[in-house]
């Protein structure tokens, strides 16, 4: 009997109307067969913390469905931040106590600390895509991020 590892794709996206401002993230995970769109918003924020919530809570997603111990994540974003930061910089963060090269505090390092965290716990291969190119994928992502935006503004619209 072949042994098959099993695969999970997502495509996550953040949206902000003004930076800061209005912002929405969005995550649409395939596996198995199945789909599931996440999104969501908050009324004060940056992109880039709409880029590292689309992950975060993609990932916290996997956390409720029956994945295998060899299960595969393939995590796509077209934020450089996000991909580069979890993939890259990460750890000389870590080591330097969360500070960048030149000292300065590590922006959203709540963030980083509970995307860290979660992605300890999959075996995640972080891709880069551009976006707005046509990517079935990240288009969705990038339609459940701006659905996130759309929530916050009708939840705090006042005639």
């Amino acid at each position: 009997m072949q042994n098959t590892v099993q695969k999970i794709e997502i495509y996550t996206d953040g949206a902000c109307k003004g930076n800061p401002g209005v912002g929405g993230w969005g995550a649409l995970v395939m596996y198995d067969g199945h789909t599931q769109e996440l999104f969501g918003g908050e009324v004060s924020t940056t992109n880039n913390q709409m880029e590292l919530m689309a992950a975060i809570r993609a990932l916290q997603a996997l956390e409720s469905l029956p994945l295998a111990e060899s299960a595969r994540v393939h995590l796509f974003t077209d934020s450089q931040y996000v991909q580069k930061g979890i993939s890259e910089w990460i750890e000389n963060w870590k080591k330097r106590g969360w500070r960048t090269a030149d000292r300065k505090p590590v922006k959203n390092e709540s963030l980083w600390k509970t995307l860290d965290q979660l992605s300890q716990r999959y075996s995640i291969e972080w891709c880069w895509v551009r976006g707005h190119t046509g990517h079935n994928g990240n288009e969705r992502a990038d339609a459940l991020a701006n659905r996130g935006v759309e929530t916050v503004m009708v939840g705090n619209h006042s005639d």
